[in-house]
């Protein structure tokens, strides 16, 4: 009897360490060769690992929601063969399923400690070091004088610095139901919420606009669309953000505050909030600016359903420059969405609802006349946009929804 260890592999470029999302596999259950272990979860991708070996399960690296180093020990099989190197190159990972919003940089660390002289490790190990941004010189040995995979987890362990403030536990009240452990793509949103709120000063800007000739308009082409796809109001919208942008390059921007640098781009790469069972996701639309209003509707519901079902390649979840945000019918009265980081400005269209409204009779004159309106909220990274830039953007993009045979021509 030999025993593997199935050690986490290289699933991504700059990747340092993933999330356990779900175990396939339990302590004492046999796997197959190939056989399923675990669903790994990277800041770009949900990544499925296969057992390169059959046999008994004996350990396992721990539950679901902990995170595992890459190159550390995932999963221990016993086996019916001689021992294995636990060394040698582990099979690649299968194919992304999903992904959740555009990972942040992975940082190296100073690591505590420090030998002279060149360290001992096998290539593996270097690899993963260089990786990492490790100085293996820095980092304690084991007994033998190797430092191995273990050597290396301690050490990247003992080099995070320490939370701000300990987490107090929540009071748990009489009366409580059922407690649901945030984890995979949920935790991820909470990390990305927090950590845009905590590094960006938001504000939010909200007009008014009148939709009553576009929603004219848009039912007049379903009437004629044949077998193209239905147009909803989103696209619509898109195209007017897309016309109105060129005027306002700061709006259509990706700011790294690290290196305090704004990267304006000439093409629209936005990104459409999604609801899925799992939680929100940002599928991106390319060049939306190149796209026709029945392109773009073909384009959100593939992406949407992609998303939805987990289909989505990590491509298609990452490397938006400004994002559109609708909870269509729910979408209230006006919002103050939260800026999807890096990026400077996310516009949310909110719920179509008919008022009375005073409106020119066409003899200098004025008559109450029943118009559906619409209220359109932006948010902003205050850091990078002005409100005056904000308002007049929004403007802009009003006047197009408002006269929407401007959004057919060219």
């Amino acid at each position: 009897m030999g025993r593997y260890t199935f050690r986490l592999p290289d699933i991504g470029e700059g990747i340092a360490e993933a999330e356990i999302v779900a175990w396939h596999v339990a302590v004492g259950s046999t796997v197959a060769e190939d056989g399923r272990l675990a669903d790994m979860m990277t800041d770009k991708a949900t990544v499925e690992m296969e057992s390169p070996v059959a046999g008994v399960v004996r350990e396992l690296a721990g539950a679901v929601g902990d995170r595992v180093a890459i190159g550390a020990a995932l999963v221990v099989i016993e086996t019916d063969e001689e021992d294995e190197d636990e060394e040698e190159t582990q099979p690649a990972a299968s194919p992304p399923r999903e992904a959740p919003p555009p990972p942040q940089p992975v940082r190296p660390a100073p690591l505590p400690h420090g030998t002279p002289g060149k360290a001992l490790a096998s290539p593996a190990v270097r690899a993963r070091a260089r990786a990492l941004g490790i100085d293996l010189a820095a980092v304690p040995p084991g007994a033998d004088g190797v430092v191995g995979h273990a050597q290396l987890d301690a050490a990247l362990i003992a080099a995070r610095p320490a939370p701000a403030e300990a987490a107090r536990p929540v009071e748990i009240l009489p009366g409580a139901g059922e407690q649901v452990k945030v984890i995979g793509l949920r935790r991820r949103i909470a990390e990305n919420m927090a950590a845009s709120k905590r590094h960006i000063p938001h504000f939010t800007y909200v007009e008014e606009c009148d939709v009553t000739a576009l929603d004219t308009l848009r039912g007049e082409l379903n009437d004629l669309r044949g077998d193209a796809p239905r147009l909803t109001l989103l696209p619509f919208l898109i195209t007017a953000i897309c016309r109105a942008v060129p005027d306002f390059p700061m709006i259509n921007a990706r700011y790294d505050d690290a290196a305090g640098v704004v990267t304006r781009y000439a093409s629209v790469h936005l990104g459409v909030a999604t609801q899925t069972p799992g939680g929100l996701m940002v599928p991106v639309i390319r060049d939306a600016q190149a796209l026709s209003l029945r392109a773009l509707a073909r384009e959100i519901a593939r992406l949407a359903q992609a998303a939805r079902d987990g289909s989505a390649a990590a491509a298609e979840l990452s490397g938006s420059t400004l994002t559109v945000t609708s909870l269509g019918p729910l979408g209230g009265i006006a919002s103050t969405p939260v800026i999807n980081r890096p990026e400077v400005a996310i516009i949310g269209p909110n719920r179509i609802v008919e008022r009375p409204v005073f409106v020119a009779d066409g003899q200098g004159g004025e008559v109450i006349a029943r118009r559906k309106l619409m209220n359109l909220s932006i948010s902003c990274d205050h850091r990078v946009v002005d409100g005056w830039d904000a308002a007049s953007f929004v403007q802009a993009v009003k006047r197009l929804v408002e006269a929407p045979l401007q959004l057919l021509a060219g």
